[in-house]
Order: C-alpha cells, then structure tokens, then sequence
C-alpha cells in the first residue's frame, strides 16, 4: 500500500519512530539500525515500509535502506516467522552478514537475535537456501582482471552471487554487482557489502 514515507522525524523509541507527512503522523516500527542511523528529530526522513496485515492487526514496518526492507520481506516469507522475529534478525546482522549466513548454513549467527532459537534459524536458512537456482547463475563474468569463473560452488565469486540472490537480486544484477566490485585480496563478506552499496545507488 505504501512504498516509501517521507516526512519529519518527529519521534524515536527503542522500536519505532514516528514520522509526521501531510499533517499525519505515521507509527512505523522499525529494527535497531534503523533507529541508530536515521537523522535527528525534526530532520526529514525517507522509510521504506511494509504494510502488514493479519486478521485483526494492522501494523507499519519500515527501514531506512531497500536492503533491509528487502530482508524484512523475504523473512516474513519463511514459514513461522512474523515481523517481531523478521524485526529482531535485522536488528541483530546486516543484510550481507545475512546473505552470508545462509549461504554458509551458519544458523549460529541467526540464533544472536533475541526470539530465535535454533530450529527456527535452521527454517530460515533452509527455506531461504531454496532461492538460489544454481542453473541461473551465470558461468563466468568479466571482473577487472578479466574472466573470473562463478561455477565453483566454493569461489568466493559464487557464494557473493548466491548471497546476493537469497536477499531477493537475481542472477544477472548480482552477477553485474559482483563483478564491478571484485577483487582478489577481498573476503567474501567484503564482496557482498561492496555489491549491495552498488545496487542501491544503481
């Protein structure tokens, strides 16, 4: 229903702010970064939001990035996961760190957020794990020294693909994102930190 809110900040809590647009003021819970990085009171703000609706709620969920927004979606997609749970994720790792901890089954790192206990991580992981279409990947992309292969299921090329397409891009942009970004002395969190800044201002 709403893509984006823009207006003034006009209030911070330790779960949502309150952003005031056209003489409304808008109650949108939000994760931890969100309300860290968001401007000061009485500072205009963009939010990205999610309208979310079930029987007898109606709550307004959103985020500073389309990245966290992204990953707010595609969490309330895996099966027993609600938007306190989604909320709680995001507020605990990054998008790449997340991206991260699915391609590398480390359900660990998702049990650190508050409510998420270990076979709930393990659903994320496995449900989310499931969106990466290996026979979509493309086989080799041009980097800067040239042609670097993205078919070894253990490149550090690959997995940034495959992270950036468990948090929702699809084979061709990430491949692109990754390719643009690409370097042999990265780590592969490095990669994927570098490609989702490349896309957002894309």
């Amino acid at each position: 229903m709403f893509a984006y809110i823009r207006g003034k900040l006009e209030y911070k809590h330790n779960e949502y702010i309150v952003v005031e647009a056209n003489g409304v003021g808008y109650k949108i819970y939000t994760s931890l970064s969100t309300i860290q990085n968001v401007e000061s009171i009485g500072s205009e703000v963009k939010i990205y939001t999610h309208l979310y609706v079930r029987e007898d709620i109606m709550s307004l969920y959103g985020f500073l990035t389309q990245e966290e927004m992204g990953m707010f979606e595609l969490l309330l997609g895996v099966s027993g996961v609600g938007p306190k749970a989604a909320i709680s994720v995001i507020s605990s790792m990054s998008p790449s760190k997340f991206g991260l901890s699915v391609i590398t089954d480390d359900y660990k790192s998702l049990t650190k957020a508050q409510g998420i206990g270990n076979k709930m991580a393990q659903r994320i992981i496995l449900e989310l794990k499931d969106k990466i279409d290996k026979t979509d990947m493309v086989t080799s992309f041009n980097g800067k020294d040239g042609a670097i292969p993205a078919n070894n299921d253990n490149s550090r090329v690959s997995e940034a693909i495959s992270a950036l397409v468990v948090l929702g891009y699809t084979a061709t942009e990430a491949s692109k994102a990754v390719a643009s970004v690409y370097s042999d002395d990265m780590d592969l969190e490095c990669i994927i930190k570098s490609a989702l800044k490349g896309l957002a201002r894309s």
